[in-house]
This record gives C-alpha cells, sequence and structure tokens, in this order.
C-alpha cells in the first residue's frame, strides 16, 4: 500500500480510481464490506483502489469536546488498512484548509485532480465539505459534471437492527464486552505500547507482570480480569490481563494495563507489545488482603487456561 500524508505529495493524479471516503476508526467490519466492495469494483474495471481517510476525527477541528476517543491509534489504523489489499491512502491531516473546503472544491480538486476518480463508494449518510453540506444527491450531482459514478453500499448488519459501528464498538468496549466488540471488529481487540517498570507488586505474588506504559495505543476496555494474549514481534504468549486501578493496593494510577504471561518467564521491559482482550473473566474487586486476592489470581489463570485452550 502507498501512502500520501499530503495532497502535494501526490505527482500527476492517482487515476483512473475508485475511491472510497470515511474516518475508518478501527477498521471494523463494516469498514472492511466497504474496502471488500471497493476492491471487487477495482478490479472489474481495472481501476486503482484509494482509501482517503483523515488524521482525527473530524469533531477534533469542528468540536473538540464532543470527540470521541479513537478505538486504535493513526499508526493501527494504517497497518489495518495496509492488510486489506487496497493500493492506495490518502492520510489527510483534518485541518482548518480542509474542513473548510466546499463540497465543489473537495470533488474537484481531491477527487477529480489528485485521485483521478471514476467510481465514488460511500454509505447513504455519507456527508462531505465545510459544515457538512454535501450530501449523497450533490456527490452525484457534481459527479456527473467531473467525470465520476457514485455508488452506495449497503450497511453491515449483523443479523440485529444496529448497525456495525466505531460508536457501538467503543459501548461494547466500555462494558468490557470483548468479545462482541471482536465479533463487530473482525479480530481480537488489543492495545498497543512500552513494556515498563511497575510497582513490582505482582512479582512479590508471584504473578509477575508486563505493565503498559500509560501511552499505550488503541481504546482500552473496561476495568477487569481478561483472558488473552501478549504478543512480543512474531511471537505471541496466553496472559491473564488486568485492566484498572488495582482496588486492593492505594496508589496506582487508573486504567493500568498489566499482563501476567503463562508458563514463561520474560524480560520485556523496553519492548513494544501488543495485548489483545479475548474474554471478560471479572470486573475489579476489593480485597480484604493478600491470601484472597493470591487465591482470587490462582482462579483467575486457571480461567484464562480454559478460555485460550485449543485458541
Amino acid at each position: 500500500m502507498r501512502t500520501y500524508f499530503d495532497l502535494s505529495e501526490v505527482q500527476g493524479d492517482l487515476g483512473p480510481s475508485a475511491v472510497t471516503i470515511g474516518k475508518f476508526d478501527g477498521v471494523h467490519a463494516g469498514h472492511r464490506a466497504v474496502i471488500g466492495e471497493l476492491l471487487r469494483v477495482a478490479g472489474e474495471k481495472d481501476l486503482r483502489s484509494v482509501v482517503i481517510t483523515f488524521d482525527r476525527h473530524p469533531l477534533a477541528q469542528l468540536d473538540p469536546a464532543a470527540r470521541p476517543h479513537a478505538l486504535v491509534s493513526n499508526a493501527q489504523r494504517l497497518e489495518l488498512l495496509a492488510d486489506t489489499g487496497i493500493d492506495v491512502t490518502l492520510f489527510l491531516t483534518f485541518d482548518e484548509a480542509l474542513a473548510s473546503m466546499t463540497p465543489r472544491e473537495f470533488a474537484t480538486r481531491v477527487l477529480r485532480d489528485v485521485c483521478g476518480t471514476r467510481v465514488v463508494m460511500v454509505g447513504e449518510d455519507f456527508r462531505f465539505g465545510a459544515k457538512g453540506e454535501g450530501d449523497i444527491e450533490m456527490l452525484r450531482s457534481l459527479g456527473a459534471e467531473l467525470g465520476f459514478e457514485v455508488d452506495l453500499i449497503p450497511e453491515v448488519r449483523p443479523g440485529e437492527a444496529r448497525k456495525v459501528s466505531s460508536s457501538w464498538i467503543r459501548e461494547l468496549l466500555a462494558d468490557g464486552d470483548v468479545e462482541r466488540a471482536g465479533e463487530m471488529l473482525g479480530r481480537t481487540p488489543s492495545v498497543r505500547g512500552e513494556v515498563v517498570h511497575g510497582a513490582a507488586r505482582g512479582r512479590e505474588l508471584g504473578y509477575p507482570t508486563a505493565n503498559l506504559s500509560p501511552e499505550s495505543e488503541g481504546l482500552i476496555p473496561a476495568d477487569g480480569v481478561y483472558a488473552g494474549w501478549l504478543t512480543d514481534g512474531e511471537k505471541r504468549y496466553p496472559a491473564a490481563i488486568s485492566v484498572g486501578s488495582n482496588p486492593t493496593f492505594t496508589g496506582v494510577p487508573p486504567k493500568q494495563v498489566e499482563a501476567y504471561v503463562l508458563d514463561e518467564e520474560l524480560d520485556l521491559y523496553g519492548h513494544i507489545v501488543d495485548i489483545s482482550f479475548v474474554a471478560r473473566i471479572r470486573g475489579q474487586v476489593r480485597f480484604s488482603g493478600i491470601e484472597p486476592l493470591i487465591a482470587q489470581m490462582d482462579d483467575d489463570v486457571a480461567g484464562v487456561r480454559d478460555i485460550l485452550a485449543g485458541r
């Protein structure tokens, strides 16, 4: 996949191309359905497949207080897009200049001049241009003038009334329902970060953990204990994962992610790892002392083994 971060980087145009446009936060099952259709049409018509997306949610520029938390970092999003097999990503900075483009300016400068667009593929609720003034009918009208057609992509509704969306996945993660969120994403939810030194309480209790830096990438699910995986480079290890402030102890920062790797003693300090959440075992509990905490940790690890067996 070729990635451009500014319109000025494109020499000539990318056309003839089939284009889709969106935030693509999480590159979830709905996004993948759109991209799958994009690739099909591009293949049939001998067009280059192009995804236009943005470095931040538009609300970060238009209404920062209403901006949702991103499901994945920009680096993760680009990796996920590359995995789909598309040819080009235009990863544009959603700044004041882009936000103020009229629908006609966007269609002319970006779709025609830069992308050489022949087909635009979007959902029926697609809006574009300054203040979202452009809708599907305007896009079709501009396409007739500028030389591209517009295809509407049906929403993905997995046997339910509600369509797959990034906002729904955020709700599921906030509830700790990582299994359902994984179904919507089409993969196991995960976070990425550097392993840093912690308070070493886990080691003292017989369960040494890899502690992620607070600057981890990806949306962390609800506090609790999870079965999952820790991936370090090409190696994946089964892990019992704790998320939260660990209420049995004082002075622990909120939303701390710790992973106890089963049956391995690893030196991971300074490594960038991915921690994936397969299933939630329980919420966080304040224990009356160390002994009941250790007994619960023993049960948690046994539960992790059962959940991950054969996966």
